[in-house]
């Protein structure tokens, strides 16, 4: 199959996170196909492959994620997806195909000294993945010097790679807040302690966390983005739920930010009388940052695919979150941005959108960075093994 019919079957049949079993049987079909050595069964559905040529002891991991979103696709094409609540809004199904592409190139080259991992990973999208494939060994199993990801980003034109030295992707915490009253006729609220009264003012307050509590080179967002109470006109509810989510580069501003928000919640606990509960989910992810070494390896594997003029070293990081950042806890790495624009098309839609698509133009552009990468770190060996 061409990399765009597997890009187009993975598209069609989105699995979510940890059952992305149909997905995980299509790249084990296409490494086995290529005579490369296979391992499934990390963080449930993860799936590695071994490609070793030369003689070097050497060895990097390459990664692409395979999870879809729980969205319901609003495109027509014919490889839209056959589910209800499920789509590929992301660009993993373009990312498992680029993964493959690279994998079919090297497995016939051999030109690299070294060991590849092809690390093809599940559950990127809000569950954590990448920490259940070290919790399962990875790093133990396949022992690599650095390891490196691609994600394809609406808003960079196709055939430009984006590369940053140092912070890529932002630390992501999710937060909820419980606010208790009392409940009672809305046509009394003298006899009651309205949660409503006191959340939204904590909403507004929460602004002031960026605006006047950290330092304004400081990069950080809070938003407040659910807020449940009540279900009847003429009842005001006793109790409301807020949550919400924080981002941030760097564990200072993270934990000022969470103190700030634990002292808005006690402040405004004691001027509605209320009670009010602030706790931290414990699936976050902490920042993506590139290692320096790494990152420069990258730009020259790019620079070397698409000419120099097509390798972007100034863009923003983003306030995105992405889970590739537990890897970086334990190894050195990068994690690089690929353009998804067509010509002519740069207002398209964006990930997460309904309407987003993955741009097949850009997968032989990914492979080939993939392979040229590794030529570039591994270094050249012939068939000498």
């Amino acid at each position: 199959m061409s990399l765009q019919a597997i890009r187009h079957d993975l598209h069609a049949h989105p699995e979510l996170a940890f059952t992305e079993t149909r997905t995980s049987n299509v790249v084990a079909r296409e490494l086995a196909a290529l005579g490369i050595e296979t391992h499934r069964g990390l963080a449930k559905t993860g799936v590695v492959g071994v490609l070793r040529a030369g003689r070097s002891l050497r060895a990097i991991g390459l990664r692409a994620d395979m999870d879809a979103l729980p969205i319901n696709e609003a495109n027509s094409f014919a490889h839209r997806s056959v589910f209800d609540g499920r789509m590929h809004a992301c660009g993993h199904d373009g990312h498992t195909a680029m993964l493959l592409g690279a994998a079919r190139l090297l497995a016939a080259s051999r030109d690299f000294d070294g060991t590849v991992y092809l690390i093809f990973q599940p559950a990127e999208e809000g569950s954590g993945g990448a920490q259940v494939m070290v919790d399962d060994g990875l790093f133990d199993r396949f022992p690599m010097e650095a390891i490196y990801g691609m994600h394809n980003w609406p808003g960079l034109p196709a055939g430009d790679f984006a590369v940053h030295t140092g912070q890529v992707m932002a630390g992501t915490d999710r937060f909820d807040i419980h606010i208790r009253g009392v409940g009672g006729h809305a046509a009394m609220p003298h006899l009651t302690v309205d949660p409503l009264h006191a959340g939204t003012a904590l909403v507004q307050a929460v602004q002031s966390v960026v605006s006047r509590s950290l330092d304004p080179f400081d990069s950080a967002v809070v938003a407040i983005t659910c807020f449940h109470a009540g279900d009847v006109y003429n009842v005001l509810p006793g109790q409301a739920e807020l949550s919400g989510t924080l981002r941030s580069f760097s564990e200072d501003v993270r934990q000022r930010a969470l103190t700030r928000l634990k002292e808005l919640c006690a402040g405004m606990s004691a001027a509605f009388d209320v009670e009010i509960d602030f706790s931290v989910r414990d699936n976050n992810y902490p920042p993506t940052i590139n290692t320096a070494a790494e990152a420069a390896h990258c730009r020259q594997a790019a620079a070397a695919v698409v000419g120099q003029e097509h390798v972007r070293t100034g863009e923003r990081p983003s306030m995105g979150a992405e889970d590739f950042a537990f890897y970086l806890r334990h190894k050195p790495g990068a994690y690089i941005w690929i353009g998804n624009d067509s010509p002519g098309c740069e207002d398209g839609a964006g990930l997460h959108n309904p309407a987003y698509d993955f741009n097949d133009d850009i997968l032989p552009i990914g492979a080939a960075y993939w392979v040229e990468l590794v030529r570039h770190v591994l270094g050249g060996a012939g068939r000498s093994e």
